[in-house]
Parts: structure tokens; C-alpha cells; sequence
């Protein structure tokens, strides 16, 4: 084992630190490698852990987060599963610190079933597995490539796990707690703007989901469903004559991520052709049209109760949030998640 350490100009006593722990470790007959730069001001995330990555010489790596902490078991867990999934990004179960801080999220992390790692990808929280919980071989690492090096306000973590997937990558997640995951004000993750993620995620739902299907419907005719409406490309929201873009290998292969049966693919792009909702005032008015559209006439899409809507569906329902009834309502349905629905709030 090997431990590597990247200083992106730290203020504080970082440095002071990690010599202190190097003698420590290096007695223990574990090498230390310490990076960093002289720049008055740092370089970012990405950067940082491209030269972490790059000064180190093992065949795995397994990244840690500075205010983060691991338990002793977690190398060793998540490196036999790494020889079992040489092409996949491995997690772990975590532990939140204060306890009480992003309960929903936490417990996302935690419970997603094997194939939700995958048809989940899609949704607000970003990558299935966190990246302080990451472990993969350096081989698939090179073959994925670099960490984005845009630096503050890039989500260098999401970039990576969407070209990850890209390249057939799978998602696999030991099911043991091995992290102390930190939660503070000061985390870099709350330096990258909801709208730059809400961005990357509409594109990649459009390059690699929406093309399996001629046809879907929008569960929310609310807020986040309107949103997603006019942030589709225009292509997605009507029909046109071209054929669909590429789907990953990794969602076009999985039994879960296949297209309904009672749907047919044809050389169109995916049409949205309603909305639906469980709110009586937004049923009754029957419609929502889109405004701001440049085409004419504009267009006016449908507004359904859900038991009147046809699969597929992007849902733009918050999970966890109304005491189950959501929950409720779609199971009622007896869908197939990645087939007949997805997840995107």
C-alpha cells in the first residue's frame, strides 16, 4: 500500500501534518508520496486529484476526501470486489457526521438497490456511489481519463462518473459502512451552482435514455416537470426526422434499461406527450403550454392524472418526501424501473 498526498496551496497546517504522519507511516513500511505547488491560490479538485493520481505507481486506487475517514476494513473489502468488477467504480455504505445532516440523501446512498446503482444515474444527488467512496484499478482509471481541471464551480466528480458510464463502466457498492462522510459549509461541493449540474444532468438524460423511447410521458406538471420541458432540446419535446444519438453500452445492455414492449423504436427523436400529476387544479386546466416557445402554433402538451398517462415516464418527483404516497402511486402501476420509468429529481 501506498499512500499519495496532493497539497493544492493549503493556508493552514496541512503540510505540517502530513510530514508528521509520513515518518509514522513509513515506519509502518507504508511509502508516502507528497505533492503540491507553489501558486498563491488553488487549482481545483480535479487538478488535485489528477496529481495525486499521477505521482502514485500503485495498480488500485482508492481516493479519500482531506475531511473525510475511512475504516480499516475498507481497502481490503472494496479491492476484492475491484478483482471481481475490474471495469467498474466500487462504493461503499457511509456514515454521516453530524448524523442528522442530509438524512434523505444519506439514506439514498446507503439503500439503492444493485440495479438502482445504474438506472438512478440520472437523478439530483449525481454519481450512485459518492466519490469519496471510490475505488477502481489505475487501468480503468487511464481508460475512463482525467478528472475535469475546470476549478471551482465544476462538478469534476459527476463529469467523470458520466464518461465512466460512457465507456461501459459499471457501478458496484460494497454494503458495509467503510466512511466517515463529513458533511460541512466549507465542502467544495457547495461552491458548484444547482444550474451547471441541472445542465450536464438534462444532456446526458438526453443522450443516454431519452433516445431508446419514440414517446414519454413527464410525471409533474408542476415546477421541476415544466423545467425539464423547456430545458429539453427541441428535438426532445416533438418529434423529428433524424435518427437517435448513441445509447451507452453500459444502460443499453442492462436487462433493467431496456425499452417497453408495448412501445416500438423508430428513427424519430422522443416526443413528450404529456404531463401527468395527482393535483386536481392542474388536471383540470388540461394543458401547459409553452410560452416562451419560438415555433407556432405554441405548443400545448396534455396534463394527465397518472393513472390515465401512458409509459414511459421521466419523473420529476422528489423521493422520500411525501410520507410515501409517491411511492405508493407508482408501485401501484407495476412498472419496471429502467424500462417503463425514470428517476430524474
Amino acid at each position: 500500500m501506498e499512500l499519495s498526498v496532493f497539497d493544492d496551496a493549503s493556508k493552514d497546517k496541512s503540510v505540517t501534518i502530513i510530514e508528521r504522519w509520513k515518518g509514522k507511516l513509513e515506519g509502518a513500511g507504508i511509502p508516502v508520496v507528497i505533492g503540491g505547488h507553489d501558486s498563491p491560490s488553488p487549482r481545483g479538485v480535479g487538478y488535485s486529484k489528477n496529481q495525486a493520481v499521477a505521482q502514485s505507481s500503485g495498480s488500485y486506487l482508492c481516493f479519500l476526501d482531506s475531511d473525510d475517514v475511512m475504516m480499516p476494513q475498507r481497502v481490503r473489502l472494496q479491492h476484492q470486489a475491484a478483482e471481481q468488477h475490474p471495469t467498474s467504480i466500487i462504493g461503499c455504505q457511509v456514515r454521516r457526521d453530524p448524523p442528522d445532516s442530509t438524512t434523505r440523501y444519506t439514506r439514498w446512498i446507503n439503500q439503492l438497490a444493485p440495479d438502482q446503482l445504474l438506472t438512478q444515474v440520472f437523478t439530483s444527488h449525481g454519481p450512485t456511489v459518492i466519490m469519496p467512496t471510490w475505488f477502481c484499478s489505475r487501468a480503468w482509471f487511464s481508460h475512463v481519463g482525467l478528472f475535469d481541471e475546470g476549478g471551482q464551480g465544476v462538478p469534476e466528480d459527476l463529469l467523470f462518473f458520466y464518461e465512466h458510464l460512457r465507456k461501459g463502466g459499471g457501478v458496484v457498492r460494497v454494503d458495509q459502512s467503510l466512511l466517515l462522510y463529513r458533511y460541512h459549509l466549507h465542502a467544495a461541493t457547495h461552491s458548484v451552482l444547482e444550474t451547471t449540474i441541472w445542465t450536464h444532468r438534462v444532456r446526458f438524460l438526453e443522450e443516454q435514455a431519452l433516445p431508446r423511447w419514440a414517446a414519454f410521458t413527464i410525471w409533474n406538471a408542476g415546477k421541476q416537470g415544466r423545467r425539464l420541458y423547456r430545458s429539453l432540446t427541441a428535438s426532445s419535446q416533438r418529434k423529428a426526422g433524424s435518427p437517435p444519438g448513441p445509447v451507452h453500452p453500459t444502460l443499453a445492455l442492462n436487462p433493467a434499461m431496456q425499452p417497453p414492449s408495448c412501445l416500438t423504436l423508430s428513427v424519430l427523436r422522443p416526443q413528450v406527450v404529456a404531463f401527468c400529476d395527482v393535483d386536481e387544479n392542474k388536471i383540470k386546466k388540461g394543458f401547459y403550454c409553452h410560452e416562451n416557445a419560438q415555433e407556432r402554433p405554441k405548443p400545448r402538451v396534455p396534463i394527465l392524472h397518472f393513472r390515465a398517462a401512458q409509459p414511459p415516464f421521466v419523473i420529476c418527483v422528489k423521493l422520500d418526501l411525501t410520507g410515501g404516497e409517491f411511492e405508493n402511486n407508482l408501485q401501484s402501476l407495476r412498472l419496471h424501473e429502467g424500462r417503463d420509468f425514470l428517476h430524474f429529481s
